[in-house]
């Protein structure tokens, strides 16, 4: 039954001359809730607005029924609907500052580079002879701040700041770098040591912006693999295609690109990606 505004007909009959009031209600849907109630044990009612709200009526010898049900109809909806579940994490904000922090100290490398031609790489380059004959395993580290020239600086950088900030936000910062630092230096050691027996010497921030993918990738397996979220492949595609992405990019220049750093630096990502995931982010860092 519509709620009306003023005394109407019913299935059954009409309106009869003399109406209890039931209860007074401010809407008209707050009534016409109630109303149903009368329904359901099986008498009419009639809505009618006035300078109350809006009052429901129903035969005199009905009334003490009605209030009866009326009664247990607000004690049984009480506190209905539910509020939304509310999930005690805190707001994410898009962290800048350390990915920032990171391109102006790789830049800083970049313009002693200048000022020390070639002593810098000398020191600091992958270089498989250097650390597996020599014992110099800085170089795993080193070499991810050296570049070759300006080009390869800024593409590193940029690409670098925005991944490392998906990277940092998502997962948090204290384990975001650790993290990435830990899969930067994996992938560097592993390409140094395929191309142990061979002439080999590689330089770039690029072996670090793939493992950043790649942790993006590993933690969303990881999510997948737990059966988290309503598309649980969703965000698997999205660093996949970043890094297939940025790969194209890398390759469209003319510098030489070390591919095998990038696979390996992706892959180490991966892997400590998924082991290192949480499912359930704690309060405080995301996980």
């Amino acid at each position: 039954m519509a709620p009306q505004d003023s005394p109407g007909d019913v299935a059954g009959g009409g309106i009869p001359a003399d109406l209890a009031v039931a209860g007074v209600y401010p809407t008209a849907a707050d009534g016409f809730d109630h109303g149903l109630a009368v329904l359901a044990i099986g008498s009419p009612y009639w809505l009618v607005q006035d300078d109350a709200g809006y009052s429901l009526l129903v035969e005199p010898g009905a009334l003490e029924a009605v209030r009866v049900e009326l009664d247990c109809f607000d004690r049984e909806s009480a506190g209905w609907p539910p509020p939304a579940p509310s999930v005690d994490r805190p707001a994410r904000k898009t962290e800048f500052f350390t990915p920032v922090l990171w391109g102006a100290s790789v830049y800083a490398v970049f313009y002693c580079q200048g000022l020390w031609p070639g002593r810098l790489e000398r020191l600091g380059a992958l270089d498989p002879g250097a650390m597996f004959g020599k014992g110099e395993w800085w170089r795993a580290a080193t070499a991810l701040f050296l570049h070759a020239d300006f080009g390869h600086l800024v593409s590193n950088e940029l690409s670098g700041i925005f991944t490392f900030s998906v990277v940092v936000t998502t997962i948090g910062i204290r384990r975001g770098w650790t993290l990435l630092g830990l899969a930067s230096v994996a992938g560097n050691l592993v390409i140094a040591a395929i191309h142990y027996s061979v002439p080999y010497s590689s330089i770039g921030a690029s072996t670090a912006v793939f493992a950043g993918l790649g942790l993006l990738t590993g933690r969303a397996i990881r999510r997948v693999v737990s059966g988290a979220g309503a598309h649980p492949w969703r965000p698997v595609f999205v660093p996949l295609a970043a890094g297939a992405t940025l790969l194209g990019l890398f390759g469209a220049g003319g510098m030489e690109v070390d591919v095998g750093a990038h696979f390996t630096g992706f892959a180490s990502g991966v892997l400590l990606g998924i082991a290192a995931a949480n499912v359930r982010p704690k309060t405080g860092e995301n996980g």
